[in-house]
């Protein structure tokens, strides 16, 4: 193992990880700490039989095993933590290249549609070994011996985790159909009807049974315990929240967010604000999707200091004001 087989399988290790745990941030963490071991295995290897295991002959499938096992172990830790999380929980959003460039594929990595938010959420109803053998088999292609090897388990269990997995992926799995040149048509319409233009444009291309869903984590003006339901509550938040937005001094451009259209909210400074992803099928968006979070956005670019600071210390002040009530009220009793 050396740096060269680092930036070779580098992508293949990302795409791993950041599939199994939605998170830029920690995937990162899994892949250096993966390449860290492999390095460690490989400098404790002490005689020629044990050089020839055919796994460390094999630098892409012994680097793809020890991700996808690092993936397991941290999707089990953080499963308490992802439980009380506050609000809808959104996966941390992907950003391509400007509008009218095609999305760099070392970036997003292979099939953009397994990298969609909607899908991403669709893999956490998986337990962590269902989830790794249903994305080696489907998304990257490979046969059940190396699943096998990948995550410790039998060829036979592997396709029976498969066969289950895949039957509750295919129930609600969405279905995209978006072209470069129609993604971005819907976006400017969306644009334009924020910054107070084409509303009744924008409401025609929603569908019927459009759905918004908003994560904040608790740090932003609105939390979205559940999705929004129907043109006319989208349309709702598009005129009330996104043009509230934009009266703030926040702007909009077009981007390429994971592999769907979507959009880029920043600060008069250029801080990141807010990443909006649209899921489109037939000419109409089916589900809109809002990433808030800061602590989801830091891998994008700066983030809002002033404006996440702002709700920040708004939600510091009224918590300040409830526990002042709170101490006047025992006083008087």
């Amino acid at each position: 193992m050396d740096t060269s087989h680092f930036t070779e399988y580098r992508p293949l290790m990302f795409s791993i990880a950041y599939r199994m745990t939605g998170s830029v941030s920690d995937a990162e963490d899994i892949v250096q700490e993966a390449f860290l071991r492999a390095g460690k295995n490989a400098k404790n290897t002490k005689n020629a039989e044990d050089a020839e295991d055919a796994d460390v002959e094999s630098p892409k499938a012994y680097l793809a095993t020890i991700t996808t096992r690092l993936a397991i172990d941290h999707l089990r830790s953080a499963r308490v933590r992802r439980e009380s999380y506050i609000g809808t929980w959104l996966p941390e959003p992907l950003v391509g290249a400007a509008s009218g460039v095609e999305p760099d594929p070392a970036e997003l990595a292979e099939t953009s549609d397994s990298l969609s938010m909607a899908f991403l959420v669709l893999l956490e109803s998986l337990t962590p070994a269902e989830r790794a053998v249903f994305l080696l088999r489907e998304v990257f292609g490979y046969d059940y011996r190396e699943i096998a090897d990948a995550t410790g388990k039998s060829e036979a269990a592997c396709r029976q985790i498969f066969t289950r997995a895949r039957r509750r992926i295919d129930e609600g799995r969405p279905r995209f159909e978006t072209s470069r040149a129609e993604g971005e048509e819907l976006t400017s319409l969306f644009l334009a009807a924020a910054r107070g233009g084409d509303m009744a444009g924008l409401f025609d291309r929603l569908a019927p049974d459009v759905l918004f869903y908003g994560d904040s984590g608790g740090k932003g003006e609105a939390t979205f315990i559940a999705p929004l339901y129907g043109r006319e509550q989208v349309a709702a938040v598009i005129a009330v929240q996104v043009r509230r937005t934009l009266e703030l001094g926040a702007s909009l451009t077009q981007a390429w967010v994971s592999g769907q259209p979507g959009v880029l909210a920043r600060d008069t400074d250029g801080g990141l604000i807010a990443v909006i992803a649209f899921e489109v099928l037939d000419g109409q968006i089916q589900a809109i999707r809002a990433v808030a979070n800061p602590d989801k956005l830091r891998h994008i670019g700066p983030i809002s200091r002033t404006w996440h600071l702002r709700w920040a210390e708004e939600a510091g002040e009224a918590d300040e004001s409830e526990e002042s009530e709170q101490s006047e009220e025992n006083n008087q009793d």
